[in-house]
């Protein structure tokens, strides 16, 4: 628990590094997947995820949000103008829902040799679990550490231990808590409500794909193969890939936070039973990683590093696909939980975390209800309830603070609590009022647009 209370903690409060992943799909200009291979072999910031398609912009860590934000776009540009020059311009698409699957024939595996030949294995791997049309959402993590500054004060205030177990501690709690209530992020930050029908009709526009193909016509019907596009679906969810329906492991993961040890180590229970192919496919929206490598054992050996919170759509409505607003509430969200009680999460709590996490991906947020054990006390009507008491309780956490903090603060919790004041000023029901209806038509209009930028 944060000593908020003390004035040398109040002066470093807002320290802290961000670092920002975000992937994207290559698309033709027919809304098709790009088949051409990664066009930034040389560039460690610009990598793939599962598809060869399937760009990955990783950020170095920045002193601030708007860093951070900063250096996600200016990646974003250098993508958008390179492959927008090539033979067949390419764009990349906006949203974390997918453009028109003819198959999964059209979701290249990405191709690494040599040394990395074992990323293309996993990915094989994942392709046969989950299938390709899975791993073509895509999303943003941003990852968060407090400053050592901060650190450093807040283990001389406690006085106990040692200070590499009390830096894995204040993690491994704070990790806890965001398992807890990092379903109010997913409800603040979902923007996927719309999603082309090809994603969910695999098969029929398969058999007329591999037809097409026989007859030796494919690439003219993916030129102007309207027939097979434009069909919008709404599911019901503000977040797909937040949804049931989309990342998640087939078994419901229980960590043990008691220390550093032990939390990798019931990790490495799942591989070890075949459950996770390794500690990368742990599909759950809070993660906490090491410096470097992400593996167990650097886990174990060097530390926690930072926090990863891996439940952000793009948002096609920022650019470079992400609101520093959002960025900035993340760091005040992680603040009060660091500053709440220890809650230890018993066996149910965890499983219903993860219940929370995907009722919060809902469109409707008065259908579903959000669990927790402070609800018996003070009882929500439904998710938007508890979206809105949560969001009272975190605004009036830095009421008093306020005259000690920079003039965004403020701003950036009202904004947030606007989204959940009116509903319709939700990412969710702006990006379906603008485009449903022609949802591939009006994605590519926008990402031809976004292209014209410099």
């Amino acid at each position: 628990m944060l000593h908020i209370e003390s004035p040398e903690i109040r002066k470093c409060l807002l320290q802290g590094k961000f670092g920002l992943e975000k992937e994207g799909l290559r698309v033709y200009e027919d809304a098709s997947m790009a088949q051409t291979p990664h066009p930034f072999p040389d560039d460690s910031h610009i990598t793939r995820d599962f598809s060869e398609n399937q760009t990955e912009i990783n950020t170095s860590a920045e002193p601030s949000a708007e860093g951070a934000v900063l250096a996600l776009e200016a990646y974003a540009r250098r993508i958008r103008n390179t492959i927008s020059s090539f033979p067949r311009p390419e764009y990349i698409w906006p949203f974390s829902n997918p453009p028109f699957l003819a198959g999964e024939e059209d979701i290249p595996i990405a191709q690494f040799a040599g040394e990395l030949a074992s990323k293309t294995a996993y990915r094989e791997y994942l392709s046969g679990r989950y299938g390709r049309y899975k791993m073509t959402f895509s999303g943003i993590h941003v990852n968060y550490s407090f400053s050592d500054e901060l650190l450093k004060k807040e283990f001389s205030l406690r006085g106990e231990g040692r200070s590499r177990s009390f830096r894995d501690g204040f993690y491994l709690e704070l990790a806890e808590k965001a398992a807890a209530y990092g379903w109010l992020l997913v409800i603040l930050t979902a923007a996927s409500p719309v999603l082309d029908a090809s994603y969910f009709e695999r098969e029929s526009i398969s058999s007329q794909s591999r037809r097409s193909s026989a007859a030796g016509d494919r690439a003219d019907e993916k030129m102007s193969g309207r027939s097979l596009k434009g069909r919008d679906v709404f599911t019901g969810m503000a977040s797909v890939r937040c949804s049931e329906l989309g990342y998640w492991n087939d078994f419901v993961p229980v960590f043990d936070y008691t220390n550093i040890q032990r939390y990798a180590d019931g990790i490495r229970r799942y591989v070890d039973a075949g459950l996770l192919y390794s500690v990368s496919e742990l599909y759950f929206p809070v993660r906490l990683k090491s410096k470097g490598e992400n593996s167990l054992d650097a886990l174990k050996e060097t530390g926690v590093d930072h926090i990863e919170l891996r439940m952000f759509d793009l948002n096609p409505l920022a650019s470079g696909g992400l609101d520093v607003r959002d960025v900035q509430f993340t760091q005040l969200f992680l603040i009060w939980l660091a500053s709440l009680p220890r809650r230890n999460m018993s066996l149910a709590d965890q499983v219903q975390s993860v219940q929370n996490f995907k009722n919060a991906a809902r469109y409707d947020l008065r259908t579903v209800h959000i669990v927790m054990p402070e609800f018996r006390e003070s009882p929500v009507e439904n998710a938007l309830e508890a979206a809105l008491h949560t969001m009272e309780r975190i605004r009036a956490f830095y009421r008093p603070l306020l005259p000690e903090l920079p003039d965004w603060v403020e701003p950036v919790l009202r904004f947030e609590n606007e989204k959940l004041k009116n509903p319709q000023k939700r990412y969710a029901a702006v990006v379906r009022e603008r485009f449903s209806g022609t949802f591939l038509e009006k994605g590519m209009e926008y990402a031809m647009q976004e292209t014209l930028k410099r």
